[in-house]
């Protein structure tokens, strides 16, 4: 804790941390760690015990590679090096590339990995702790620099800075005040399968662009497992679990009992929902950060964490409230400026995608500049702002299709366009193009 701390904690007979993270995921345990390196004391808060179940396909692409903490090693389930892609289960083509594209994870044992690194940074872990509310004025903040953590057992935390990264329904959001305009729904099973299986999906994995407008499915193998999974728009529930349960059904999978069968909503931000208020950040999907087309979301929690955490110590350190503010805001002007770019062209590809899916097939399987401008991506030496930006070509076919999306009326013939005849039902690839 800081050495400023010892009239607060005479005071209330409590310690005073520089910083409390509420969460423990990619986000929180990111945080953690950036503001534990800086010598800075830290208390990681999670309400679940680790390690723990997480509703996710568990992709590691080149960005959140990038994010992680020096010596940090991932445990890869599978390294993909190709991607069968389909239309509905139509036009099924796979492209392959001689280089891993990106690597496969169970979340119980990454986000583990993440909070031991935080703690051994320094961080002090607290599990089974829920945070009812958080507190910046009131007979629990003795002064000014501090914000109150009430747990819901009464106790109460003190910190000069607080992070939340208690996901997408983060309490910590709400006292922030984030918006949220897009919430999809994923649901998703983990399906144990027989080695036999298993090889046909050793080093592939399938994106199917679905029946849903914005929707899609997903087959990651992790070893003797498939995490199988769709999302579409929340208000479609009962249209998403038949979109799943077909999805299995089609890839010849119904016959396998899941160990595992769990759902999630993802909310991304709207662009102007804050990012803080006073002492306190939000970051992750607790802030609605993630990418809107594909809703990627474990880069933009790494990359987001370690962000909140290095402003975090910055403004534990502030004397008076403009300052505190004044550093707030330079951390939501370097999401903004960064992950925020990022998202303004997802949901431009979002609006294409759910107009148009099967132009966007067509390109990425069928065209190089597509499909390289993708493997570019999941490995991370750009971002989908960043092919926008320097591609020129790339850039007038989006403002094309952007003009061409807004011309359109809504119909549900968008969603057949270009259909052709049914593939092999099964999934299994055709001889596809490689890199």
């Amino acid at each position: 804790m800081s050495s400023e701390n010892a009239d607060a904690g005479s005071v209330h007979d409590e310690p005073v941390w520089d910083v409390v993270v509420v969460g423990a995921g990619p986000a929180g345990a990111s945080a953690a760690y950036a503001a534990a390196v800086a010598g800075r004391r830290v208390l990681l808060l999670e309400k679940a015990e680790l390690p723990r179940y997480k509703t996710c396909g568990g992709g590691i692409i080149g960005p959140s590679r990038d994010s992680l903490p020096p010596g940090f090693e991932l445990p890869f389930k599978e390294r993909v090096h190709a991607v069968t892609f389909s239309l509905n289960g139509k036009l099924t083509r796979t492209r392959r590339s001689k280089r891993m594209l990106f690597g496969l994870i169970n979340r119980p044992e990454f986000d583990a990995g993440l909070v031991e690194h935080a703690q051994k940074a320094g961080a002090v872990l607290r599990t089974g702790v829920t945070v009812s509310r958080v507190e910046q004025h009131g007979p629990a903040v003795p002064d000014r620099r501090t914000v109150a953590v009430v747990l819901a057992d009464g106790e109460t935390v003190l910190a000069r800075t607080v992070v939340g990264a208690d996901g997408s329904a983060s309490r910590i959001g709400a006292h922030v005040g984030v918006k949220m305009d897009q919430v999809d729904l994923g649901l998703e099973a983990e399906i144990p399968v027989p080695p036999t299986v298993a090889e046909d999906w050793a080093g592939r994995v399938l994106i199917d662009w679905g029946p849903l407008p914005g929707s899609y499915g997903w087959v990651f193998p992790k070893g003797d497992t498939l995490t199988v999974g769709v999302i579409s728009a929340r208000g479609e529930g009962a249209a998403t679990k038949r979109y799943l349960e077909d999805f299995i059904a089609r890839l010849g999978l119904a016959g396998f009992e899941p160990s595992v069968s769990s759902g999630h909503l993802t909310r991304c931000r709207s662009e102007d929902s804050p990012l803080s208020r006073g002492r306190v950040l939000v970051c992750g999907d607790a802030a609605g950060l993630l990418e809107p087309w594909t809703r990627e979301g474990i880069s933009f929690a790494l990359r987001s964490g370690r962000l909140a955490g290095e402003w975090a110590v910055r403004i534990s350190e502030a004397h008076d409230a403009v300052d505190a503010r004044r550093q707030a805001l330079n951390y939501a002007f370097a999401i903004k400026a960064g992950l925020g770019v990022e998202m303004g062209v997802g949901r431009r590809m979002l609006g294409i995608f759910e107009r148009r899916p099967g132009v966007l097939h067509a390109a990425i399987t069928g065209l190089r500049p597509a499909w390289n401008a993708f493997a570019d991506i999941t490995r991370g030496s750009t971002t989908l702002a960043g092919i926008v930006r320097t591609r020129p070509l790339a850039r007038r076919a989006l403002d094309v299709l952007d003009r061409r999306q807004t011309a359109d009326q809504p119909g549900p013939a968008a969603r057949e366009e270009g259909a052709p005849a049914p593939s092999d039902p099964t999934g299994v690839p055709e001889a596809g193009a490689r890199e």
